[in-house]
Order: structure tokens, then C-alpha cells, then sequence
């Protein structure tokens, strides 16, 4: 993601829906992935309409890769899981506003040739484990467009060589589908995903699993 914090806010998008016994999706990560979920038109919410399969969420606002308590942390949230697909993401809560986590957060988070760092560890797992995994990257808000932030950038380059490294993971780009001059993409905090951009999103996801073959096997 280039120029964005998705800073969490002094209240919750809604609760940690939970994953249903039959999910062949399960989408995890921070408040991007759950904003929306009290109105049903979250993420995952638009991503179980558009596969018409059901789908897990475990995301939640404030949640890191770092740090973070139980569900809080997303390496915890996801552990455990062995649904067909995975879909993430995750990190802006560590580079924090103002790219103030700098370039030493990044490389806890992953490496520059996208082999170690937090985020491949988790995805390793998940593989181990025979889930695909998605990796959503951010978009830039209107709140910070215009602010370059090296480290967003340093995140998705490496992102995209993690991804390339194993079939079994796919990289999209959140900032294909929202732009940052679209107010309507975007909550009244001009940060968050509004429902017209959790809708983008998810079809965003969905086409990048049809074409990696998801609906085409024992999904």
C-alpha cells in the first residue's frame, strides 16, 4: 500500500464473526477486512455473495502482525485455520501513521526478497496446512494521499516477490479498484472502506480466485 495508515478507531466495526464448520474461505486481517460487517457488507459478507460459498472472517480492527494479544495479532487469528482459501492482510498497524515504523519494520515484517519476516512465516503455515493463501495490499486514503511513505512501498514490492515465489498465493491490489479521489469508496473517517468499497474489493479478490482456480476442484 503507498501513503496509508488504516489507524484503528475508539470503537469496534462490529465483533469477531467467527468461522462457519463448511468455510471454504476465511478472511483475516485488520479493520479493512471488517469495516462494515455490523451492516453485513464487509469483505467477506460481499465476497460470501459473489463465490456464493460461506465464508469465515476473523478480522478485526487494531489488529497487527507484530503485536497484538489473541485475536488481535493476525499470525494468532489465522493459526489453527485450514480452510481451502485465506484471505489477508495485514501490516499498517505496524508501520503506523506517518510511516513512523520505518524501514525496520518492514524487514520484521517481511524480508527484502520475501522469504522471511513475520507475514511469510504465516503464509508458510497456511500452506503447510493446504490452504491458498490471498494477500489483499492496501490503497491509499484520501487522508494521506500525497504523503509518500517509502515503507508502504518496500511492503507491496515485497508482497508481490512473496507471491511469486509459490502458486499457491496470490497478490492483489486494493489500489486497483479504489482510488483515492472516489469519496465515494470511503467511511466519513476518509480512511476506512466504505460498503460500495468493500463490495470492489471483494470482487477485486473473488475474480484473482477464479482465475488461480478456485470453483475449478474439491473447493
Amino acid at each position: 500500500m503507498r501513503n496509508v495508515f488504516f489507524a484503528a478507531l475508539v470503537f469496534c466495526a462490529a465483533c469477531d464473526r467467527g468461522v462457519p464448520e463448511d468455510a471454504n474461505v476465511v478472511v483475516a486481517g485488520d479493520s479493512v477486512m471488517a469495516w462494515n460487517r455490523s451492516s453485513e457488507t464487509s469483505v467477506s459478507d460481499a465476497l460470501a455473495r459473489r463465490l456464493d460459498v460461506a465464508v469465515g472472517d476473523v478480522s478485526l480492527p487494531y489488529a497487527q502482525m507484530l503485536s497484538g494479544r489473541g485475536p488481535l495479532n493476525i499470525p494468532n487469528q489465522v493459526a489453527g485455520l485450514s480452510a481451502p482459501w485465506i484471505v489477508l492482510n495485514g501490516g499498517a498497524n505496524d508501520i503506523g501513521i506517518s510511516c513512523e515504523g520505518g524501514t525496520q519494520t518492514v524487514e520484521r515484517l517481511i524480508s527484502s526478497d520475501g522469504k522471511g519476516g513475520a507475514i511469510p512465516e504465516m503464509v508458510i503455515k497456511l500452506r503447510s496446512r493446504g490452504s491458498r493463501v490471498v494477500w489483499a495490499d492496501y490503497y491509499t486514503s484520501p487522508r494521506f494521499a500525497g504523503r509518500p511513505c517509502p515503507s508502504y512501498e518496500q511492503l507491496e514490492l515485497r508482497l508481490s516477490r512473496m507471491a511469486a515465489r509459490d502458486a499457491g498465493v496470490v497478490f492483489v491490489d486494493m489500489e486497483d479498484v479504489i482510488p483515492s479521489n472516489d469519496p465515494s469508496l470511503f467511511d466519513r473517517d476518509r480512511t476506512h472502506p466504505s460498503p460500495k468499497a468493500s463490495d470492489r474489493i471483494a470482487r477485486l479478490i473473488a475474480r484473482a480466485m477464479r482465475q488461480a482456480g478456485f470453483g475449478t476442484d474439491n473447493d
